[in-house]
């Protein structure tokens, strides 16, 4: 995988419960659950209705996402817009 700066002093983040609070406040459901390297905050993949992990890094600019499925590594990169 390409290097990204971004990954470099990742703090170690909790992940929240597995849930997207934003998915649920609207009543949708969500698909693959994302989580934010930043911070822990979790939230549903540009896949769902609400790309709210998108929305997150909008907001925070908190820039690398990783699945919440135990045992993956994949990271996304949204300043580059590619995996990590």
């Amino acid at each position: 995988m390409p290097r990204c700066a971004h990954v470099d002093g990742l703090p170690a983040a909790q992940p929240e419960p597995p849930i997207c609070e934003e998915c649920l406040a609207l009543g949708r459901p969500w698909g693959r659950l994302l989580v934010c390297l930043t911070c822990g905050w979790v939230a549903c993949s540009d896949d769902a209705q609400g790309g709210h992990a998108r929305a997150h890094y909008q907001e925070t600019d908190h820039p690398v996402a990783g699945d919440l499925e135990p045992g993956s590594t994949w990271r996304w990169c949204f300043v580059h817009r590619r995996t990590v």
